[in-house]
């Protein structure tokens, strides 16, 4: 492959998508929104669990689905140990292929969209099929130090099978002049103490952990007259020893050391038994070599801005450092059988053999029986034979009229480690950069060749070459042979385990792309946020969310619960759902087949029957935010080291503005319009901020030169160099030249805000001041600061459409402002789909004001669409109840489920765990409230039936006609076209957890259980879950507009 860094950075993603955002008009939106169309998707991840699956039961489960709107299903082939028992089918079997064929096709009857893991497991891209010459691969070496002034004889035949051979090279020996001896144990020893035969000037410490997890922190001291004076502190991190978080578990800890004399030296520990040898050298050691080449990578699975990042380091004397000229490739004297002879001369040589090893990392978490090496993710005929093998095996075997609707090939999140070299490395890095590599491979086991800052440099090429690669070759690769196929593919863009990537540049290869969050917790912190700034920078419409993990407790979880985070990450960006998990069910037990793992919405959960309900919410929320552009005021540019899973906010922004994070790829294909970054999937931006680093490739920052000579905004420091090798030393020339130039143009050189052409630049600086000076008002705002409202605002060619959502557990009532002018504002409720006019606002200068109140955990839309005209009447007008239900319920529970044999009489709403009757309190499924009420009146309004509160989910019927479902408050429906004067039956179905059976059903004998399920968090003793209807009930008019 010819391939140049800038053709890496200039390769479009117009080659993926074209489009720019665009939207239907605002008044068939609003048709679809009260009517959802069923082609709107809803989709969920459907897990086969460990061989425990059948016929039957994958036509019940896609029924089920289809009757709640679920209408695509991305298929994965999930292993043993994740709390199933192993089930009876086998991967590949005839069975599973008559499994997987019934699947397809009835999901094609049922016109359910159907995707599959790319492999068995859901990370990443592998198989048995995976030969060790196709897998993820790494360099590794082996040293001989020779004598030479002779002809000396090479025997370097590999030993390892997998093992192929990439350079045998060889470079002269650096003599050191420090012998030091370690007077403790160093296994045990919390204070190591190094005595040396003379004192000698040091300059690296290298550490070789012991072979367990742990983590501590160390201080290197030397003996400075009577005491001891401190020269380091170093973290020796080596608590994740897995193989997805590096291919060298215990790699060594190498520090640089700045240049200090000294005979007697100590380490101190804050925890022994962490080492297992230590050496200080007067030779320089390339620092955390094991970390720049991702021998060891981030061990948690958050890696932040800065994880890959380090710090300049010291430079010392050039004889301290072999020079690429001094290192000879010897790779051309082996013959065959790699034997051969080198005539070397005088001195002591370091003979390497380097050579590609697999990293080990296996497609998890799959069926034992397809489990195999990882695919090399920067090769694309390694990727399309892995396709070959997997995806196009079942294009093969099951028939084109049978599987109409098998359109996705899916990439889960990536948690499969780093690997740092493949086939074509050494051409593909000429191509890039401009010079060879091979001079520099011994950088990889720390050498410093030419010096310590030549030798980052190097291994900053390596690392954005793996994630160039690794972007276009496997995220790329995957999408053309997928696209050859007619199938398009669906990424979670980014990685918790050893991701190798650029987020962004990786997101921007793939046809669609996810992010996740969980119902509690972190997990979805950053993710969101990645996934919908690379949808909005590369111009893709859907930003799914894999959305609703959780891990435990099992069957506790209800969409009430689960609303406030969806909401969260609706704010955030995204606009298509993914619900994580539906679990195959192969047969009939209750509540079945579960994991450690996932909220359970599958058709034997009680409350599953109601989950259209929840879903026709979540499809009228996607729908509205998949239209028109996202409004946002801030990019921010995350720079271009890798790897990279997230950007940084310095300065953060303030509240009432959005921002999305960009990359090198989209500002080089950037223009400015009327002060604002313009993107080719056309975003703009009123501000670009910079990170906070020292760093820039000159062809980067003379685009910014340009964009800002043309009107650009930005914020951030001078770069002062630039941090590839690449036309070293001319490009830190330019980049200085540059930075002078646009940096300090003033008579003040050192002034915080500076003018260049059109544009400004600001050294440091709030965003509130620059907003300040640009004139650019909040987006949204409240009159209290506190207000826990999060919003979001996209634009359509004949409307302003903002979500707002309520993140708090009480009523909020506020002033809010939108950056609208003269427009009329109306509310667009998505959880019942009626829209009504907000009479009551202010239109200003600038914006547009109106007093909102909105419910525990609401959301709405206000759109803009109309010019403003003066309405009569308020907001949010007081309701009037017009009957106050006090008459005892009739409650009828499901059979087959515990509860009571016949219908029971409530002469009060309760909860059923305060029941004395233990087969109401541990009931978990359907109960049937009935009443009948008198109506003496009946106001020319809009008449409510408000529950009250409801235990999980209920569905109302007013004479026996459906008045749909609640699940969040406020409990309340609208009954008006239903009631009639004189008397209504009014009947409400609710639904609870199985938490409470589950429960109780622990102290009852085994004779009297019914339920089953794989894996359980819960005790007898667990504190039981509020169920039923609570109320009050009322019937209760307000007087909309």
């Amino acid at each position: 492959m010819n391939k140049s860094s800038l053709k890496w950075l200039f390769l479009s993603a117009s080659l993926l998508v074209t489009v720019t955002f665009r939207a239907e008009t605002i008044n068939v939106i609003e048709s679809n929104f009260r009517n959802i169309p069923d082609k709107q998707q809803l989709a969920v991840y459907w897990y086969w669990l460990a061989g425990n699956m059948s016929k039957e039961g994958v036509v019940k489960d896609l029924q089920a689905m289809k009757r709640v709107g679920i209408n695509r299903v991305q298929i994965g082939m999930i292993g043993e140990g994740q709390g199933a028992p192993e089930g009876p089918v086998k991967a590949f079997s005839n069975e599973w292929w008559d499994i997987l064929h019934q699947a397809m096709k009835t999901a094609g009857d049922l016109d359910i969209e159907v995707g599959v893991f790319n492999c068995p497991g859901w990370s990443q891209s592998g198989g048995p099929w995976v030969k060790p010459n196709q897998a993820m691969r790494y360099l590794a070496y082996h040293n001989d130090t020779i004598a030479g002034g002779s002809v000396v004889s090479l025997d370097l035949s590999l030993k390892n099978k997998e093992a192929q051979l990439v350079k045998v090279l060889a470079y002269p020996v650096i003599s050191s002049k420090a012998k030091f001896s370690v007077l403790e144990d160093v296994r045990n020893a919390k204070e190591i103490h190094l005595l040396g035969e003379n004192s000698v000037i040091v300059r690296s410490l290298t550490i070789v952990p012991a072979h367990k997890k742990g983590k501590t922190k160390a201080a290197l001291y030397v003996k400075d007259g009577v005491g001891y004076k401190l020269i380091r502190n170093i973290t020796i991190d080596r608590s994740n020893p897995e193989l997805h978080v590096g291919f060298m578990p215990y790699a060594p800890v190498a520090a640089s050391l700045p240049e200090t004399e000294g005979k007697a030296f100590k380490l101190v520990l804050d925890k022994p038994g962490m080492i297992q040898d230590i050496k200080l050298s007067d030779i320089p050691v390339v620092e955390s070599y094991a970390e720049k080449t991702l021998a060891k990578m981030w061990q948690t699975p958050h890696p932040m801005w800065d994880a890959y990042m380090w710090r300049n380091q010291p430079e010392y004397s050039s004889v301290f450092a072999v020079e690429p000229e001094q290192v000879v490739d010897l790779t051309d004297e082996l013959d065959a059988k790699d034997r051969g002879h080198w005539n070397a001369p005088k001195g002591r040589w370091v003979v390497m053999q380097t050579y590609m090893l697999p990293t080990g990392t296996t497609n998890a978490p799959a069926p034992s029986e397809i489990t195999g090496y990882e695919t090399d993710k920067m090769s694309k005929k390694h990727i399309e034979a892995h396709f070959d093998n997997y995806i196009g095996k079942i294009l093969q075997k099951i028939p084109a009229e049978d599987r109409k609707t098998f359109k996705i090939v899916v990439e889960d999140s990536y948690e499969t480690g780093g690997q740092n070299w493949t086939d074509d490395m050494i051409p593909d890095f000429k191509a890039s950069y401009g010079y060879d590599p091979v001079p520099f491979l011994p950088v990889f086991s720390g050498v410093v060749i030419g010096s310590e800052d030549k030798s980052d440099r190097f291994l900053w090429d390596v690392r954005r070459l793996i994630a160039d690669e690794v972007s276009y070759n496997y995220v790329g690769g995957l999408r053309e042979v997928s696209n050859k196929h007619g199938m398009t593919t669906w990424l979670e863009n980014y990685g918790h385990w050893g991701f190798p990537g650029e987020f962004l540049q990786y997101g921007s290869q793939s046809d669609e792309i996810a992010g996740e969050f969980w119902s509690f917790g972190t997990l979805g912190d950053i993710e969101n946020r990645i996934a919908s700034s690379c949808s909005h920078i590369y111009g893709k419409k859907k930003i799914w969310a894999e959305s609703f993990t959780c891990g435990g407790p099992d069957f506790t979880q209800y969409p009430g619960q689960m609303k406030q985070r969806g909401d969260r990450f609706f704010a955030e960006g995204i606009n298509a759902t993914l619900l994580h998990l539906y679990i195959q069910q192969p047969n009939d037990d209750v509540p079945g087949i579960n994991a450690w793992f996932g909220n359970e919405f599958n058709r034997n959960n009680t409350w599953f029957s109601h989950m259209d309900v929840f879903g026709k919410y979540l499809k009228r929320c996607n729908y509205i935010l998949q239209q028109g552009r996202y409004v946002a005021d801030v990019a921010y540019f995350i720079g271009e080291d890798a790897p990279k899973m997230t950007g940084t906010r310095t300065p953060e922004i303030p509240k009432g503005y959005s921002y999305d994070y960009v990359n090198a790829d989209v500002l080089l294909k950037a223009r400015v319009n009327d002060g604002c970054l313009c993107l080719e999937s056309g975003m703009e931006y009123s501000v670009l901020v910079l990170p906070i680093q020292k760093t820039m490739r000159p062809e980067v920052l003379a685009k910014l030169r340009e964009m800002v000579k043309d009107g650009l905004t930005i914020i951030g420091p001078a770069p002062e160099s630039s941090p590839s090798l690449k036309d070293y030393p001319k490009a830190d020339i330019q980049v200085k030249e540059m930075a002078k130039e646009m940096w300090q143009t003033m008579t003040k050189p050192y002034a915080d805000k500076l003018l260049y052409g059109k544009g400004r630049i600001y050294k440091n600086a709030s965003l509130e001041q620059v907003f300040t000076e640009l004139n650019v008002i909040p987006d949204f705002s409240t009159d209290d600061c506190l207000c826990p409202i999060l919003f979001l605002h996209r634009i359509l060619d004949d409307a302003e459409v903002y979500f707002v959502s309520n993140q708090s557990d009480s009523s909020v009532s506020f002033n809010a402002s939108f950056r609208v002018k003269n427009m009329q504002p109306e509310l667009w409720n998505p959880l019942d789909a009626t829209v009504r006019l907000l009479p009551e606002f202010s239109s200003k200068a600038s914006c547009t004001q109106l007093p909102m109140v909105l419910e525990p955990f609401e959301s709405a839309f206000v759109v803009f669409r109309k010019p403003a005209e003066l309405h009569e009447g308020v907001n949010y007008p007081q309701k009037e109840v017009l009957l106050k239900v006090k008459t005892p319920w009739m409650v009828t529970f499901q059979e087959g489920r515990g509860g009571p044999t016949g219908p029971i009489t409530f002469e009060s709403l309760t909860d059923w765990t305060s029941n004395e009757n233990v087969s109401i309190k541990y009931f978990s499924g359907t109960a049937v409230y009935k009443n009948r009420v008198k109506l003496t009146k009946l106001p020319a309004k809009h008449v409510y039936v408000d529950l009250g509160k409801v235990m999980v989910m209920a569905k109302l019927r007013i004479n026996g006609k459906d008045a749909g479902g609640v699940w969040t408050p406020p409990y309340r429906l609208d009954v008006s076209s239903l009631l009639k004067k004189g008397y209504n039956d009014i009947e409400v179905e609710v639904v609870n957890c199985w938490h409470n059976r589950l429960i109780g059903e622990k102290s009852l004998p085994a004779s009297e259980r019914f339920t089953k399920q794989s894996v359980t968090y819960l005790k007898a003793d667990t504190e039981l879950q509020p169920s039923g209807l609570l109320g009050p009930v009322e019937i209760v008019s307000f007087d909309y507009k």
